[in-house]
């Protein structure tokens, strides 16, 4: 994400709000996984498109046809978006409110029309940590799952009613009690029924079938700002110092199979939310999850495969042939190539971010590189600098297109002003092929939320005000 101080006051004044509700994210893997046992509808119930985070979908995006079908104001910056079994859109939002310096309300739980996009429901849920409202999915049921600040881990489903739609609170299981006062920063479903949630200062925790909670604690010093990615052998967890491999015991406890420590640099970089590696791990390549991969923070990012068994490294190459260049965003995966968008220099709302950032600024150019990998090595197939991809991108395997929201051009000056474009990227060259107005910013900042590509095409996607509906 990425808003300066300067243009996120200019855009409250505008608004008479402030913005909120933000995804980080990181991952990919190769081809479309078969659903784990809690999860709806293949490639739209989880924030990163599967639980082995490949921000990749079954279903073509809007394409050279692509334009704003409809759109409502849902009172919040929807970070998240879901597809329903039953064709309904639920999103993760965070309500905003005025104020100077901003001030951050509650995550809301938010159901749309799929037709006309207006809200039909709206389920205000506990205040908690920034990214508490942000990581979650639907269940089996079509149940959003997802983390109070209570220390609940909520299944909210949307049930019709004499009076319309209403959101409620289905299930809730208290997990306070393991988190030691810390919040819930990701949650994510396994293949054995299991619920596996993380929280900020690095308590990892699963939620058995029958209730029962197991949990472990990384050692201190080590945070997360991302969520967890879960293949059928066990979940990755990414955080400011190492990568994990990780399993869960009969008791649900996790165990650390291997560790791996990186590179995270001298400090935060500009267009990163902490101090350390800004990707979700990605499972991808033999067998769908046999490898893992990670973008580093070194002052040279490194994009580092490990064979996920035993953490032997597979192949290590720079991130981006480019200067200057780092990611936020999750890694895109499709067999074993990966797609990896940079965030660097995209500016944050500030109290979103994590310690300075060295240097202090620097201009959003964009760019996005893939990498074709094989056992023992990576090879680079191509690499853009100026598409400046301002959300989270999803890659679609139906139409072999890169989708999401991007600016203009670079030019001097707020990166916040001027056209919103949906735009989409062929994977095989690297070629932008679509590029058609949606927004304007600073009502339509893409904040690099992540959106949702449903079976028939649309593309829903939040931006800093409006649930924006991109259709074939």
């Amino acid at each position: 994400m990425g808003l300066s101080q300067r243009t996120l006051t200019a855009a409250a004044a505008i608004l008479g709000t402030a913005v909120l509700g933000l995804a980080t994210a990181s991952s990919g893997i190769a081809g479309a996984s078969p659903s784990a046992p809690d999860v709806g509808p293949t490639s739209t119930s989880l924030m990163h498109g599967d639980p082995e985070s490949t921000d990749t979908t079954g279903h073509p995006g809007p394409g050279r046809t692509g334009h704003l079908a409809a759109s409502s104001i849902p009172g919040g910056v929807c970070a998240a978006t879901f597809i329903g079994s039953d064709g309904y859109p639920l999103a993760l939002c965070t309500a905003y409110v005025a104020g100077s310096p901003p001030q951050f309300a509650t995550p809301v739980v938010t159901m749309f029309h799929p037709r006309t996009a207006r809200v039909l429901a709206r389920l205000p849920l506990a205040k908690g940590q920034l990214l508490g409202g942000v990581y979650g999915f639907l269940d089996a049921k079509n149940r959003v799952v997802v983390a109070d600040g209570s220390g609940r881990i909520l299944r909210v489903g949307h049930h019709r009613t004499a009076r319309g739609w209403q959101l409620r609170i289905d299930e809730a299981t208290d997990v306070a009690r393991y988190l030691g006062g810390d919040g819930i920063t990701g949650l994510a479903p396994d293949y054995a029924g299991r619920t596996w949630f993380a929280t900020t200062a690095g308590v990892i925790g699963t939620v058995l079938p029958d209730g029962r909670v197991g949990v472990t604690r990384l050692p201190r010093g080590e945070q997360l700002g991302n969520g967890l990615t879960i293949r059928r052998g066990g979940a990755s967890v990414l955080t400011t110092h190492a990568l994990y491999e990780m399993k869960a015991d009969a008791d649900g406890v996790p165990r650390t199979v291997w560790r791996r420590s990186y590179d995270r640099g001298v400090a935060r970089k500009p267009g990163q939310l902490t101090w350390g590696s800004g990707t979700t791990p990605t499972y991808f390549g033999p067998g769908g999850d046999g490898w893992v991969a990670i973008v580093d923070s070194a002052a040279v990012p490194e994009l580092i495969v490990y064979r996920s068994d035993d953490g032997s490294q597979v192949c290590r190459m720079r991130a981006f042939a480019a200067r200057n260049q780092g990611t936020e965003n999750s890694l895109m995966a499709w067999g074993t190539s990966l797609v990896i968008p940079s965030t660097y220099g995209f500016g944050y709302p500030p109290m979103a971010v994590t310690g300075p950032s060295v240097p202090a600024g620097a201009p959003f150019r964009g760019g996005m590189t893939r990498v074709d990998v094989f056992d023992g090595g990576c090879h680079r197939v191509w690499e853009t600098t100026t598409d400046r991809m301002a959300t989270l991108p999803r890659l679609s395997r139906a139409d072999g297109l890169i989708h999401g929201l991007a600016y203009g051009p670079y030019r001097p000056g707020p990166q916040q002003l001027g056209p919103v474009n949906y735009a989409a990227v062929d994977f095989q060259t690297g070629r932008r092929v679509v590029t058609r107005q949606v927004g304007t910013a600073p009502f339509d900042e893409p904040l690099q939320l992540t959106g949702m590509i449903a079976p028939d095409g649309v593309l829903w996607q939040g931006t800093a005000t409006r649930m924006l509906k991109i259709a074939p």
